[in-house]
């Protein structure tokens, strides 16, 4: 027989953990989004545009001079990858960066769109590397 107390106990608990992480997720997406409104400000697009799926990555096709049929490889699972770190190469060497930056931009944005966005760096029409 099942005691009583294992019938009756809730299925999820109620500490504060599980709203502290919504709130570091929450923090962390904040800023990820701050630095892609900035990147889209910069290259002449508005910034509200960073906050929409898909269209932001359109948009970023945009910043980088790529052909819009990238955005449809993201899609095919693996070529995936590829196809985001073109998508963020291009708005790398868009801002006059290398292939470092552009990966960095694809894995680790947190860290490199508010660096780009909030930074001295800025957007070259020709999209060419200085």
């Amino acid at each position: 027989m099942v005691p009583l107390e294992v019938l009756v106990t809730p299925l999820q608990s109620s500490d504060a953990g599980g709203i502290v992480l919504l709130l570091f997720n929450l923090l962390i997406a904040g800023i990820q989004i701050a630095g892609m409104w900035m990147v889209f400000k910069k290259a002449g697009h508005a910034g509200w545009k960073a906050i929409i799926p898909l269209y932001n990555l359109y948009i970023m096709l945009r910043i980088g001079e790529n052909a819009w049929w990238w955005l449809l490889l993201i899609f095919i699972p693996v070529i995936n990858l590829y196809a985001l770190y073109k998508i963020h190469a291009g708005v790398a060497r868009a801002f006059g960066r290398g292939i470092g930056f552009g990966l960095g931009l694809t894995f680790l944005g947190i860290l490199f769109f508010p660096l780009l966005g909030f930074g001295d760096y800025q957007h070259r029409q020709s999209g060419g590397l200085a």
